[in-house]
């Protein structure tokens, strides 16, 4: 095929008028596509109460055991003056 050739076939499809959507195809989408939005939002939504309530544990957690505390000594220290 030379280039007229193909310039031709090219503004042939380009010309054919639009293929058609089916009836109800956007109906079904608008509500598949609102269903979707709507599970995104409830996820995203239980992601952040997740990641509040790992926050809460966590302070309280910290506050009651005080990880940065050194331990008490569990032996006592030698004794050098006697």
């Amino acid at each position: 095929m030379n280039r007229p050739e193909r310039e031709a076939a090219v503004r042939q499809m380009m010309e054919r008028t639009a293929p058609r959507v089916p009836a109800g195809l956007h109906a079904d989408v608008l509500r598949l596509g609102g269903r979707m939005l709507r599970r995104r939002t409830i996820a995203l939504r239980l992601l952040w109460l997740l990641l509040f309530a790992a926050t809460v544990a966590f302070v309280v957690w910290a506050a009651t055991a005080r990880p940065w505390v050194e331990p008490p000594s569990q032996t006592t220290p030698p004794v050098t003056d006697w």
